[in-house]
């Protein structure tokens, strides 16, 4: 769960009346996707599902340079999705009172994980569209 993390790297948030958030892993073998945030057996079934339809060891694979996790990381990577988007209101996530943001982390061994995050909101003064990007360093999940 890295919802406080994005949080804390885009303060411009707190600025912003109505937009949008937009954040997107710079990675091949890592997603991200909103979630229940309540109860951590989610996480724990979630990842159980997705390695069932998405196994390592497999033989048809040959994308393998980087292991036995390597090719299964980038399928669960390309079924999840790269990005997410949550709409911005009064300063704050409009995220549904059990919903947070998960990192999901699809190789074994990852060494950290890049993100991009764009606020976009509309400026009632110049009537334009306003944009705010800030991006957050490495961090381990």
């Amino acid at each position: 769960m890295i919802t406080e993390i994005v949080l804390q790297n885009i303060l411009e948030l707190q600025n912003i009346q109505a937009g949008i958030l937009h954040v997107f892993i710079k990675h091949t073998s890592a997603s991200l996707t909103l979630n229940e945030n309540a109860d951590p057996t989610v996480r724990t079934d979630f990842e159980s599902h997705i390695n069932t339809m998405v196994p390592e060891d497999t033989p048809y694979y040959t994308h393998t340079y980087e292991g036995s996790d390597d090719m299964p990381a980038h399928i669960k990577a390309s079924l999840m999705g790269s990005s997410v988007q949550i709409p911005i209101t009064d300063g704050k996530l409009n995220l549904g009172i059990w919903q947070g943001i998960y990192l999901c982390e699809h190789r074994n061994n990852a060494s950290g994980r890049n993100l991009v995050l764009s606020a976009f909101s509309w400026d009632q003064d110049t009537e334009k569209m306003k944009t705010s990007a800030m991006q957050a360093s490495s961090f381990f999940i």
